[in-house]
């Protein structure tokens, strides 16, 4: 379909910079960024005689930007949602998580997958960074939704080495050609839940076929603690011992991080992922973000899953990123808002490789968003990119596009979506998990 955006404040993230002007899209791509105006002559500029809109959307002067990537999910945890609350992370990973993932199956976190993906559309992400044990139905569910969807590899169990490397390597093959809106990542769930041997086979791979590795890293004090006393080395410097970022990648989490570790995130230009209410709620710690950009470090952001937050919303995490940054170098003029933008927009693009839906600009892919303006919130309008982060909130979300398509628009969802039979399976499946 063909959508002309027109009467707009346009934010397009090449710069924090706000103009005014019309958006166009063809089928999946923006055909056009600018003042607009006159079709006509924008039509010659772009060398074609004329285009026939499907629809023509008066902005109101609202917002439009590029759609937030939210760099770390398990999005099918939705099941465990309040139901592994107030416990420290050990505990609440291997009394309550373990045991209840046990029980799943794929058809399971296909569903669950949906009702996440819901969430996400009303937040205003387009992208995800997931991480979870079936990734063929997470990308059948993500795909049919019309969610953008990068995976990470989650292998961490010790026993049957060669079949599940097995499995991993042809998953990298054939998920990264399942469809346009999917991509899949070699990766690992983390170092203590994985034997050496497992690590050094998974960095092994990454060198086989030049890939970036992403898994969860440095989350917390007693995961750092317990690697030193293994190995004698912190868990980044163990994996870089490995050669497992040679070609890049990075970490989720990424809280307990020494002077070494922070020169081997330099030297391999690796991304850290943080996770801010995630991390806050399990008391793991706040992630060093003013150390990072000091030292040009890519920071993206991430929700992490339903379990551990429990909410998918970038706005909350925003303001955490920012918020905690401030509190823990008790300066307020740490971490500036239109850096953590960034990070929830740009340099989330950049983690996950994909350059074209990171900015809204002529060839891009039309993954964008319509922010509501008109809004207490929002007003006065005295800076809008500052406002997104301090007061934004997913009720100030009008629309969100993903590869041409409106999936959510005004407070509903497109007509392809059955919500309720959504929210119905999910219910079941938790009752029957008991």
């Amino acid at each position: 379909m063909n959508y002309r955006f027109y009467n707009a404040k346009i934010l397009t993230m090449e710069t924090t910079d706000i103009m005014e002007g019309e958006l166009w899209v063809q089928d999946d791509k923006i055909l056009y960024v600018g003042e607009g105006g006159d079709v006509a002559a924008v039509c010659q500029s772009l060398s074609i005689e004329s285009i026939l809109w499907d629809r023509e959307i008066d902005c109101e002067g609202n917002l439009l930007m590029p759609g937030f990537k939210n760099a770390h999910t398990h999005s099918a945890m939705t099941f465990l949602r309040s139901k592994a609350d107030d416990l420290p992370l050990s505990e609440w990973l291997y009394n309550r998580v373990f045991p209840m993932e046990e029980k799943l199956n794929g058809e399971m976190i296909y569903h669950l997958t949906k009702l996440a993906v819901l969430e996400y559309l009303t937040s205003g992400i387009t992208t995800i960074f997931d991480m979870y044990l079936t990734p063929e139905t997470t990308a059948k569910a993500c795909v049919e939704m019309g969610m953008r969807c990068v995976q990470v590899n989650t292998t961490s169990a010790q026993e049957d080495f060669e079949g599940m490397l097995a499995l991993m390597e042809e998953r990298y093959h054939t998920l990264n050609h399942y469809d346009p809106l999917h991509s899949y990542f070699i990766g690992f769930h983390a170092e203590y839940t994985c034997s050496r041997e497992l690590l050094e086979r998974v960095a092994a791979m990454a060198h086989k076929y030049k890939a970036p590795v992403f898994g969860h890293l440095s989350e917390t004090r007693t995961e750092v603690e317990g690697c030193k006393e293994r190995y004698g080395v912190t868990p980044l410097q163990l994996l870089d011992s490995m050669g497992m970022f040679d070609y890049g990648g990075g970490g989720y989490h990424c809280v307990w991080m020494d002077e070494r570790d922070f020169e081997i995130m330099q030297r391999k230009n690796l991304t850290a992922v943080t996770n801010p209410a995630s991390n806050m709620k399990l008391a793991s710690g706040v992630a060093p973000i003013s150390e990072y950009l000091k030292r040009g470090i890519n920071v993206a952001i991430g929700t992490d899953g339903p379990a551990s937050n429990n909410c998918l919303d970038m706005f909350r995490e925003m303001f955490l990123v920012t918020g905690l940054a401030k509190l823990k170098e008790q300066d307020a003029a740490a971490v500036d808002a239109l850096e953590v933008l960034k990070m929830a927009t740009v340099n989330g693009a950049k983690a996950m490789n994909l350059s074209e839906a990171d900015v809204l600009a002529e060839g891009k892919q039309a993954d964008v968003i319509m922010i509501d303006l008109h809004q207490p919130n929002m007003q006065p309008i005295n800076n809008i990119p500052k406002n997104l982060v301090y007061s934004g909130s997913k009720q100030n979300v009008k629309m969100t596009m993903i590869r041409g398509k409106i999936l959510y628009e005004n407070g509903q969802f497109t007509k392809a979506y059955d919500v309720e039979e959504i929210y119905r399976k999910a219910n079941e499946i938790v009752t029957n998990l008991g």
